[in-house]
C-alpha cells in the first residue's frame, strides 16, 4: 500500500507457535494520523464500514486524508453524507462516496456488491452493533451475529475479486476485521448459534460475535493469501462511541467495573482508530495475515480459561484456532447459501 512496503511470501499466524510477534513502532497513544505520517495512500480504493461516526468515521478521515479514495458503507445515509462533507473540508481531497449498506439485510449487502466497480485494495470491516436483549433479523438470526459477524462475511467473500484485482495492481489487499476484548467472553457454540436454545445473553452473544471477527481473518487469510489478500483482526481498545448506547444496567456495570479494574483505559476515537490503519498500511502486516492486533501490536496468545483482568492485552486460542475457523467458514457459507435459495 505504501513505497516502504516489503515484498515477502504470504504467511498465516501460528497461534501456539512459539515464533516471534509482529511489532510496529507504534503504541496505545498513537494516533490514526500518527500511524499515516509520510504514508501516501493515493490510488488506494477504500470502503469503511460503519463510518457514519465514532472510529468508523475516524478510520475515514485518516485514510481520505492520506489520499485514499474512500467508500462510506453506511446504513444511515444521511449521518454518512455529513461525515462525508467534514471529511472533504478538513482534507481538501475527494469527498468519499456515501453507499448504504445494512449488514443485517442481506439484500442490501448483495447490491452494494453488485454495483462495485474497479479493484478494492483496503477493506475495514469496522461496523458493529450491541443489543440490550434478543433481537432477530428476518431470517430468524440473532441480530449481532447476523451484523457483525454474517455481514461482513458476506461482503467480504462478496468482494473477494475485487480485492484479488486490487492486490495484483499494487502488490496486496488487505481486510482488516475489528473485533473486541470482548472475544474473551465467548467462544462460538456451533450447537446454538442464533440462541434458539440456550438463555439468551446479550454479552456472550456480542463476545461470540467478535471471536467470530478474528476467525474470520484467520480463515481468509489462508484461503486467500494466495491471491495476494490477507485479513487481520484487531482491538481498537475502549472507546466510547455510539455503541455504547444500548447498553443494558448490567452491560453498564460490567464495563465500569473493567475500566476499574484496569483492564482497559479509555481512548480518544483518533487512538482507537490506529490499530485499524496499522494493520491496513504499515508494512509489517503486508502480507502477513490471520493475527490479532492490540494497541498497534500483535496481541500474544493467552488459554482459552485465561482471566480478561489478567490477560486484558491477548487473544485466547479459540478466536485463532485454525480449525475452528474453517468451520465457522462452512458453517457462514451454508448459512448465506440456504438463505438465497430460500
Amino acid at each position: 500500500m505504501t513505497a516502504r512496503d516489503p515484498v515477502s511470501t504470504p504467511s498465516t499466524s501460528a497461534p501456539f507457535s512459539s515464533a516471534p510477534l509482529a511489532s510496529t513502532p507504534f503504541t496505545a497513544s498513537s494516533t490514526a494520523d500518527e500511524v499515516l505520517e509520510d504514508v501516501d495512500l493515493t490510488g488506494v480504493h477504500a470502503i469503511v464500514t460503519g463510518a457514519s461516526s465514532g472510529i468508523g468515521a475516524e478510520t475515514a478521515r485518516a485514510l481520505a486524508a492520506a489520499g485514499a479514495e474512500v467508500t462510506l458503507a453506511v446504513r444511515n445515509t444521511a449521518a454518512g453524507d455529513a461525515v462525508a462533507e467534514r471529511i472533504e473540508e478538513s482534507t481538501g481531497g475527494t469527498r468519499p462516496r456515501v453507499v448504504r449498506l445494512d449488514l443485517a439485510d442481506r439484500r442490501t449487502v448483495t447490491r452494494f456488491v453488485d454495483t462495485w466497480n474497479g479493484p478494492l485494495h483496503l477493506l475495514i470491516n469496522n461496523a458493529g452493533v450491541v443489543t440490550s436483549g434478543l433481537e432477530r433479523t428476518g431470517e430468524g438470526w440473532e441480530l449481532q451475529f447476523a451484523t457483525n459477524h454474517l455481514g461482513h462475511f458476506a461482503l467480504a467473500t462478496g468482494l473477494h475479486d475485487a480485492l484479488a484485482a486490487g492486490a495484483s495492481e499494487r502488490d496486496g489487499a488487505r481486510i482488516v476485521s475489528v473485533s473486541s476484548t470482548a472475544h474473551m467472553r465467548a467462544g462460538i457454540d456451533f450447537d446454538d448459534l442464533h440462541f434458539e436454545r440456550r438463555d439468551y445473553d446479550p454479552q456472550i452473544a456480542y463476545a461470540q460475535s467478535k471471536t467470530a471477527n478474528s476467525l474470520f481473518a484467520v480463515e481468509a487469510t489462508r484461503l486467500w493469501a494466495s491471491d495476494g489478500i490477507v485479513a487481520n483482526a484487531v482491538n481498537p481498545g475502549g472507546v466510547a462511541t455510539g455503541l455504547q448506547r444500548n447498553f443494558t444496567a448490567r452491560q453498564k456495570e460490567s464495563l465500569d467495573a473493567a475500566e476499574a479494574a484496569g483492564v482497559f483505559t479509555y481512548k480518544s476515537v483518533e487512538q482507537g482508530a490506529a490499530t485499524s490503519i496499522v494493520a491496513a498500511v504499515t508494512p509489517e502486516f503486508a502480507h502477513s495475515g490471520g493475527h490479532y492486533l492490540d494497541d498497534a501490536q500483535e496481541a500474544c496468545t493467552v488459554p482459552n480459561d485465561a482471566e480478561l483482568a489478567r490477560h486484558p492485552h491477548g487473544v485466547k486460542e479459540w478466536a485463532l484456532d485454525p480449525a475452528t475457523a474453517e468451520r465457522l467458514w462452512s458453517v457462514s457459507t451454508d448459512t448465506l447459501r440456504a438463505w438465497a435459495t430460500s
